[in-house]
């Protein structure tokens, strides 16, 4: 017992000389302040953050809306600090106004560079620059434009609108109407377009003929596990744990690595076949562009295509199922759009007239020199869907099967996914017969 003690009295001093200049240099750096959100002198906000993890979006949102600024800073030990805007100024002059002063930076980079390389998802500087100007020059030429109205037109009338029929009782599916997770079928409509679009490769993640049990993708699977996985490291309160899991090799990181592994092998057979291949300068999807270049190695090439597909893979599907869900409580809208195919009044005048709200303040498309590339073509899909449905169906949502009084909740993820997805049911319109 007497060592006991000798040995506590030993140690306390230095600890208490570690603890108190500690104490003093976390004071003392300068750190974010959050209105409404109280910061420890040693933890920080980690805390709050571990708190509200599970809800991380919309305690966010709360602190942002209740901050006179319309913004809030945190900081974490062993993390950076970090600021989260709401405010359509700081948007615009982060974005556009001082653009050069904000890149993704090496810490984003890093987390996302086993997965995406350094494509024009991942890049900054002159590596990002002439990745942008030669892929803006291929998405303004025609002969993209119409590729892309081609392959949307056909996934719709061959795949997505027979899916519908058979879900609706019609069209040889046994004549029972069904609950279909509309979201499950807009994502595989999103991934076969731009994989189409993208390098040329159809995955078939909904079938001809609408036969969901025909429709079959592991390259959507582990592409999908890689992406949601990766952006799990952000979130992760402790930077250095996702490190250290990933060089042993264990949990989360383990199946990172195997998912990662699948997708590069995939994306590299294809990049390697069409380079062999003769017909390139007669194809149209943005790979064969780069490649009839000869200007690149296949790891770029690589990179350059997992971007593209990071960036279209559920974008459409996410915007497109909240679209739904808020229609299925506004019939008059619904039927306004299907006799005239227009916008929601939100984004119209008094005059009828469309009126595009400003990029920094719905910044669904980005903004300023990283402006969505894809934005034409994100366009094309919504209103070819949109159109479509709206002029065949009724889209019952199911809120019985939607947990939280039936208001989805999100998903933290690179686009605001439903959880659970869009449970619903298909009526055909009697006129559509």
């Amino acid at each position: 017992m007497d060592s006991y003690y000798c040995s506590m009295l030993f140690l306390l001093p230095p600890i208490l000389y570690v603890s108190y200049h500690l104490t003093r240099i976390l004071a003392d750096k300068k750190k974010p302040t959050t209105h409404g959100l109280k910061a420890h002198p040693l933890l920080g906000h980690l805390p709050a953050f571990v708190n509200n993890s599970h809800r991380f979006l919309d305690w966010t949102m709360e602190l942002v809306v209740g901050s006179p600024e319309m913004r809030m800073g945190f900081w974490i030990p062993g993390m950076r600090t970090g600021i989260i805007t709401g405010n359509p100024a700081d948007v615009e002059h982060i974005l556009r106004t001082n653009f050069a002063n904000y890149p993704k930076g090496e810490h984003a980079i890093g987390m996302l560079e086993d997965f995406l390389g350094h494509g024009l998802f991942n890049s900054d500087g002159e590596q990002w620059l002439w990745q942008r100007k030669n892929a803006s020059y291929e998405f303004s030429k025609r002969s993209l434009r119409k590729f892309v109205v081609d392959v949307v037109q056909d996934e719709v009338a061959d795949r997505f609108l027979p899916l519908l029929r058979r879900a609706a009782g019609d069209g040889g599916g046994g004549g029972d109407v069904v609950v279909l997770d509309l979201q499950d079928v807009l994502q595989r409509f999103g991934f076969d377009t731009i994989c189409m679009v993208a390098f040329g490769h159809d995955p078939r993640c909904l079938a001809d003929g609408g036969v969901m049990e025909d429709a079959k993708s592991e390259f959507m699977h582990s592409f999908g596990e890689a992406q949601d996985l990766v952006i799990g490291r952000f979130l992760d309160p402790i930077e250095v744990s996702w490190k250290i899991k990933k060089w042993l090799n264990v949990g989360t990181e383990r199946r990172i690595r195997k998912a990662i592994a699948d997708v590069h092998a995939f994306a590299m057979d294809i990049v390697r076949a069409r380079r062999q291949s003769a017909s390139v300068q007669d194809r149209d999807d943005v790979l064969s562009r780069f490649v009839a270049s000869d200007k690149h190695s296949d790891e770029v090439l690589r990179d350059i295509v997992l971007s593209f597909l990071i960036a279209g893979r559920e974008s459409t599907a996410s915007g497109l199922s909240w679209f739904f869900w808020l229609l299925s409580s506004r019939p008059d809208v619904a039927a306004r759009i299907a006799d005239e195919v227009r916008a929601p009044e939100r984004w119209l005048g008094e005059d009828g007239a469309f009126q595009p709200a400003s990029p920094f303040r719905f910044t669904v498309f980005h903004a300023g020199p990283r402006m969505c590339l894809g934005k034409e073509m994100a366009y094309v899909q919504m209103k070819s869907i949109v159109a479509n449905v709206l002029e065949e169906f009724v889209v019952d949502v199911v809120k019985e099967e939607i947990a939280g009084d039936g208001v989805p909740e999100h998903v933290l993820s690179i686009t605001l996914r439903m959880k659970g997805g869009l449970p619903v049911k298909i009526r055909r319109k009697a006129e559509a017969y």
